[in-house]
């Protein structure tokens, strides 16, 4: 495992840890540190990643979610379940947000992560939904 997958990996477990808790935004750099301490070993290069782009959902969730929400057929953020929605709000995030990380990486890692954490169907899920992401924003373009 790449060491910058394993710090989507943390990113994710974050976000979930964050939104499972009821999404105290103040408790958000404890449970970071919390999880880098215990999961990212050796990834001290990855770090501010994992800050920046959790940081980075929290402080622009409501568009994130709306964008989601908009691509995802009859699908609720709510009603999607806690690991799923914040795959995908990494991957929407790395998408729209984060100039670095090229478009089919995000699309790539987020399917990847979705494999790993997530239930059977998840990967197809998090594709479907991010697919059609980045096809709309070629269209644009």
């Amino acid at each position: 495992m790449s060491k910058r997958h394993l710090a989507r990996s943390i990113a994710m477990q974050s976000l979930y840890q964050w939104d499972f808790r009821g999404r105290p935004t103040a408790a958000l750099p404890a449970i970071l540190d919390e999880t880098i301490d215990e999961f990212g070993i050796g990834l001290d290069e990855n770090i501010g990643y994992i800050k920046d782009t959790a940081q980075g959902i929290v402080e622009n969730i409501e568009d994130i979610d709306k964008i989601i929400e908009e691509f995802s057929d009859k699908w609720e953020v709510s009603q999607m379940t806690i690991v799923d929605r914040n795959i995908l709000r990494i991957g929407v995030y790395e998408l729209k947000m984060n100039d670095n990380i090229p478009e089919k990486v995000a699309i790539d890692e987020a399917i990847e992560v979705a494999k790993s954490y997530g239930g059977p169907s998840s990967g197809k899920f998090v594709n479907g939904i991010l697919g059609a992401i980045y096809n709309d924003m070629k269209e644009d373009n």
